[in-house]
């Protein structure tokens, strides 16, 4: 249960900073998009899921 605690806060840090050199590319495209543009806009939208499911766990703890 720690693990994935952890998990949910240090994934969208890791894939907003570490991953964003392997996913450099335009194509494919997603969505009209290119993939890096996609990338991005997909962790922005589920930073916040997984920080709230972050303290819906530790409220239960």
């Amino acid at each position: 249960m720690r693990s994935l605690r952890l998990l949910l806060v240090v994934l969208p840090i890791a894939a907003l900073s570490v991953a964003i050199p392997l996913v450099n590319r335009i194509e494919p495209r997603v969505l009209g998009l290119p993939f890096l543009l996609f990338w991005i806009v997909l962790w922005v939208l589920l930073t916040p899921l997984a920080l709230w499911l972050f303290a819906r766990l530790e409220a239960r703890r």
